[in-house]
C-alpha cells in the first residue's frame, strides 16, 4: 500500500507538467498579438494623411490595449509556470522581472485583476471616444463590465489582505 500511494503522489505532484504546453500556447497566442499590433501599427503610419484625429486616438489606444494583454500574457505565461509548473532560476539573470521574486497565485491573481482593469480602461476610453457611433446599451454593458472588473479586484484584494493578515496573526500566536 505504502508503494501505491507513493506512486501516485509522484504522480499527481508530476500532473502539474500538463501545464506547460498551455503556457507554450500563450506564447503562440502572444505571437497573434505581435502580428495585430504590427498590422495596426502598418495600417496607421500609412494612412496617417487619410484619419481623422478621433481615428488615430482609437488606433493608438488599439495599440496600447494590445500591449497591455501582451504584458498580462507575460504575467501568466511567466508567472504562473513559475509558481504552478517550476522555478525559472533567474535570479542571477539582469532582465528577471522584479514582480517574479515574490509572486505567488495570490499576488498572481491580484496582478491579473489589476491587468483585466487597465485593459477595461482603455476599451472603456475607446468606447467612450466613439460613443455617437455606439448604441446606449452597448456603452451601458461596457460600463457594467468595467465596474464588475472593479469590484472583483477590490474583493480579491480586500481577500488577500484578510488572508495575509489572518497567517500574520496565526504565525504570531505559533511564535
Amino acid at each position: 500500500m505504502s508503494k501505491f500511494l507513493h506512486a501516485m503522489k509522484t504522480l499527481i505532484f508530476a500532473s502539474r507538467w500538463l501545464q506547460a504546453p498551455l503556457y507554450l500556447g500563450l506564447i503562440v497566442a502572444q505571437g497573434v498579438y505581435v502580428y495585430q499590433f504590427m498590422l495596426e501599427l502598418v495600417h496607421l503610419v500609412t494612412k496617417v494623411g487619410a484619419l481623422s484625429e478621433t481615428d488615430i486616438m482609437l488606433t493608438v489606444l488599439g495599440l496600447i490595449d494590445v500591449v497591455m494583454i501582451a504584458n498580462l500574457l507575460v504575467m501568466v505565461i511567466v508567472g504562473g509556470y513559475e509558481t504552478f509548473v517550476s522555478r525559472l532560476d533567474l535570479q542571477s539573470h539582469p532582465d528577471q522581472p522584479e514582480w517574479l521574486s515574490h509572486v505567488n497565485a495570490s499576488v498572481l491573481k491580484v496582478k491579473l485583476a489589476m491587468a483585466l482593469i487597465g485593459i477595461s480602461s482603455i476599451d472603456l476610453l475607446r468606447t467612450f471616444i466613439n460613443a455617437a457611433h455606439l448604441d446606449d446599451r452597448v456603452i451601458l454593458w461596457r460600463v457594467l463590465i468595467h465596474v464588475t472588473f472593479l469590484v472583483s479586484a477590490l474583493a480579491l484584494a480586500f481577500t488577500d489582505r484578510l488572508m495575509t493578515s489572518t497567517l500574520a496573526l496565526t504565525d504570531k500566536k505559533a511564535g
